[in-house]
């Protein structure tokens, strides 16, 4: 394990290298305790750099067994060898060198799953952001491309599959019960995106015909028997092939594109070039197993490793400051085309709805940092929603500002100019410049200013005139390292909506930048009027939530009512509704607290009866509405003194009363909803079934009655149906019969399929109340759980830390303390899993004092462990700052 040095890395301190390796030959000798890693480095001085500078190459506890120059071997003075760093000097005065290196490592004990490891006796690699360095001494950073040519052997029974990046070249059968196999990647590539897998696995195999005629033969690998299960990824590959050559006009350049799926993975998918290595939850899924999240999931992450090959692989970046150049692109590009494989407002709602839950949050707390930091100790802790989720929202401003064909016309220049490149935000930026002819040096500064911005509005109406005002003034909050802030440029879509919900279009806009239906601010305050509107208009603002922004508005009550009922962007009549209801569910959790009871109106009752009721709405979206603000977005609206106890007994109270007063309908509803035919995963399946698992939580409130959710758990012929109804059993009748029955009923079906149980460790871990505790130490006894899997681990740990909140803020402050034993255990085998966990713990200074301090005690108790990894020093230190 890599301790903390205390080095931080800067941005401006970036320096090309002294060598390049423009070829790079690794031949693998696999062996579960004893890997033999030979590689053969052609190297070149770089022009201008002095004939006596050293050679460092990087390394992670690396044992060094051979060590040649131009085929002979290095004395022990010529070269200083640790498990971390090689140097050597005296290199030939003309600077162009073959370096031979034979490293030993051991798969098997590599429990931080990064480099090469062993996962159910499968060999695999994980080499971003740092892995490789842990196979072989390299200059592992992302602009030092090269061409590679991988040789693996290992025993023939052992594996009988050997795959890395690239076109296989040649194979064959050894005299001593092993084999090889060769391939070669004809393009350059940064270290981080080697690959190499080795076992026995099944496989499912097609092919793909790029629009040029090129022919791809296409597998997917899996655990034997599970084949089946792979048929869905295998769909989403080839659509997403289609559709990047429709969309980006991006085609395919390979011969073979292989998808791995592993148990063991620290990260969601790897987009190693043409040797994708997944954690098998986003590859595996059939209706009994798979929740339409799941397949939803599947869907995108599959898009999203694909789409890599040209945004990350074809284009990578300079260095790992530039991180949202591939991933915030990429996210924005596999939100795309989930849109337009599903409904286009749902899956926006959803984006939304998951950058406010995780990366406003961020962007609030301790641990806030530009889309593309500055400066950072540990480079893993900054896969982050802010990296991702927030980057994805910068790319798609770009496009609401320049429009889809100016947008399209850019990229097409950007594939143009970097390909084979390793670029930088600004030469994404300018391609964009020179494709537009705009000046996009003030919308940079997204990239380079923490924090998210609040925009407050005021409004002005002038019958006499017919003029509608609008006065917008921006703001940012000063965040870590730094405290002054310049004004953005924010794109606002807007409307201007009459009676009925009718757009009223303005004859003329004056004062700001207004260009069609976009308010383009720039100014840390502007006024914009329009003139011609003959009645008071409702705004419709930041439609298809054109920026990452919060609002402070004037819009009444009545105002948002309307806007719920009539606004033609559903994005924007979801967040009316969802602004009404956050006002509510504050107010009243501020009431619980202070000890009184909370209060509904009627008016909201009302409005969530008449959404859900509307069935010229579609069903998913009708499902969003339904489901009240979680206990973490009222927590968010609260921002400070927060009483998660509070704020569950506010969200019950209004779920009680909407669920009483519409029960009858509500039983109507879910009748009608009841699944005709076979599952199918499609949007319109998804949207039915989605509204029917919200209309079986309100039933089982109404009816104070687990029977309800009992039968659909018994019933149900899919997955997503039945983990709805285990989900309510758990959340409302806790230790109940019928929730204990259902639990036993899941683990004897599936207690043999490690994907399936993850969902019933998660769904113990979100039961409310101070019981929860109690409830995750017992399953963390459970035989099917363990530390050393980080989707096991992330399924108990993390949903009960992050999305337990009243299991985990308990007032005594045990959830806290159980967390920070188990962090530091964590670490001492996975430490980019203890890191990300830790981050559950950002929020912390938004507690009531109790809560607070105990917080606190937990983190500073990490904080003082000697030996702490560098990933989870990090993160505690720059949480308690």
């Amino acid at each position: 394990m890599r301790t903390d040095t205390g080095q931080v890395f800067h941005l401006e301190d970036y320096k090309p290298t002294d060598f390049l390796i423009p070829e790079t030959h690794l031949d693998f000798s696999l062996h579960p305790e004893r890997t033999i890693v030979k590689s053969t480095l052609q190297i070149e001085r770089r022009e201008g750099v002095a004939a006596d500078a050293p050679l460092i190459l990087d390394g992670d506890d690396l044992k060094l067994v051979d060590i040649r120059l131009d085929g002979a071997v290095l004395g022990d003075n010529a070269y200083i060898a640790t498990p971390d760093r090689l140097e050597i000097r005296g290199l030939p005065e003309n600077g162009v060198f073959t370096l031979e290196i034979t490293t030993e490592i051991d798969p098997t004990t590599n429990r931080q799953l990064t480099g090469l490891y062993r996962s159910s006796d499968v060999y695999c690699t994980q080499c971003e952001a740092e892995g490789f360095r842990r196979i072989t001494y390299f200059l592992d950073r992302p602009d030092m491309l090269s061409v590679y040519t991988v040789r693996i052997e290992a025993e023939r029974n052992e594996a009988p599959l050997l795959l890395s990046n690239g076109n296989p070249k040649d194979k064959g059968k050894l005299t001593n019960g092993r084999h090889f196999a060769v391939w070669h990647d004809p393009h350059p590539k940064p270290a981080y995106l080697f690959a190499l897998v080795a076992g026995d696995l099944g496989v499912i195999t097609d092919t793909f015909t790029t629009a040029s005629g090129r022919h791809v033969d296409l597998g997917i690998y899996v655990e034997h028997g599970k084949e089946p299960r792979a048929l869905y990824a295998m769909d989403a590959l080839k659509r997403s092939m289609k559709w990047d050559e429709d969309v980006f006009g991006r085609e395919y350049d390979l011969d073979v594109f292989n998808v791995v799926a592993v148990s063991d993975f620290n990260m969601g998918a790897m987009e190693n070039k043409g040797l994708n290595v997944f954690n098998d939850k986003y590859v595996l899924a059939d209706p009994d197993t798979a929740t339409d999240t799941d397949y939803a999931g599947i869907e995108a992450v599959i898009a999203h490793e694909y789409f890599h090959n040209w945004t990350g692989n074809r284009i990578t970046c300079r260095d790992w400051f530039q991180l949202c150049l591939k991933e915030g692109l990429t996210v924005y590009r596999d939100h795309e085309f989930s849109a337009d494989m599903r409904s286009r407002a749902v899956k926006r709602i959803a984006e939304v709805k998951g950058l406010k839950a995780h990366q406003f949050p961020e962007d609030a707390g301790p641990l806030a940092h530009p889309v593309r930091p500055r400066q950072f100790r540990e480079i893993n802790n900054f896969y982050t929603s802010t990296v991702y989720e927030k980057g994805s929202e910068v790319v798609r401003m770009i496009r609401t500002i320049l429009g889809p064909e100016l947008f399209r016309k850019g990229m097409d220049l950007y594939f143009e100019r970097h390909d084979g490149d390793a670029a930088t935000i600004e030469d994404f930026i300018k391609v964009f410049e020179d494709a537009s002819g705009e000046d996009l040096s003030q919308f940079a500064l997204w990239y380079d200013q923490a924090g998210t911005p609040n925009l407050a509005i005021t409004y002005d109406y002038d019958q006499a005139t017919k003029t509608f005002e609008i006065e917008i003034e921006q703001s940012l909050k000063p965040t870590p390292g730094q405290t002054s802030k310049k004004p953005m440029h924010i794109p606002v879509q807007f409307a201007l909506l009459g009676a009925k919900g009718r757009e009223l279009k303005p004859r003329s806009a004056k004062g700001g930048l207004v260009k069609d239906d976009v308010i383009h601010l720039r100014k840390r305050k502007e006024r914009f009027s329009f003139s011609g509107i003959p009645e008071r208009p409702v705004p419709s603002l930041l439609r298809g939530f054109s920026a990452p922004v919060t609002l402070t508005s004037e819009l009444t009550r009545t105002d948002l009512a309307f806007l719920a009922r009539n606004d033609g962007d559903e994005v924007t009549r979801w967040q009316a509704l969802t602004q009404l209801l956050n006002a509510k569910l504050t107010s009243n959790a501020k009431r619980v607290r202070g000890g009184k009871p909370a209060t509904i109106e009627n008016s909201s009752i009302k409005l969530l009866g008449e959404i859900a009721f509307n069935v010229t709405l579609d069903e998913a979206f009708r499902a969003l509405c339904l489901s009240i603000p979680s206990e973490s977005d009222i927590a968010r609206e609260l921002g400070a003194n927060i009483d998660p106890d509070a704020i569950l007994g506010s969200r019950d109270a209004l779920i009680s009363a909407v669920a009483e007063a519409h029960a009858g309908k509500f039983a109507q509803a879910y009748a009608e909803l009841a699944q005709v035919g076979s599952f199918k995963p499609d949007a319109a399946g998804a949207g039915r079934r989605a509204l029917r698992n919200v209309l079986l939580d309100y039933l089982s409130v109404a009816e104070g009655s687990s029977k309800r959710a009992a039968a659909q758990f018994k019933n149900a012929d899919n997955m997503t149906d039945r983990a709805a109804a285990l989900g309510v059993l758990v959340q409302r009748f806790g230790d109940s019969d019928a929730t204990n029955h259902a639990l036993q009923a899941f683990e004897a079906r599936f207690g043999n399929d490690p994907l399936v149980m993850d969902k019933w460790f998660v769904v113990q871990a979100m039961q409310p109340g101070d019981g929860a505790l109690d409830k995750v130490r017992e399953l963390m006894t459970h035989q099917l759980f363990s530390l050393d899997n980080p989707n096991r681990t992330r399924a108990l740990i993390g949903a009960f830390s992050s999305g337990n909140q009243t299991g985990f803020n308990r007032a005594d402050g045990a959830g806290y303390k159980f967390f920070a034993e188990t962090i530091l255990t964590i670490d001492k085998k996975n430490p980019q899993l203890a890191a990300r966990l830790l981050t559950a713990m950002r929020s912390w200074r938004s507690f009531e004092p109790v809560r607070r301090e105990h917080a606190r005690e937990s983190l500073a108790t990490i904080a003082r462990e000697t030996g702490l990894s560098a990933d989870v020093r990090d993160i505690v230190e720059r949480t308690l700052a």
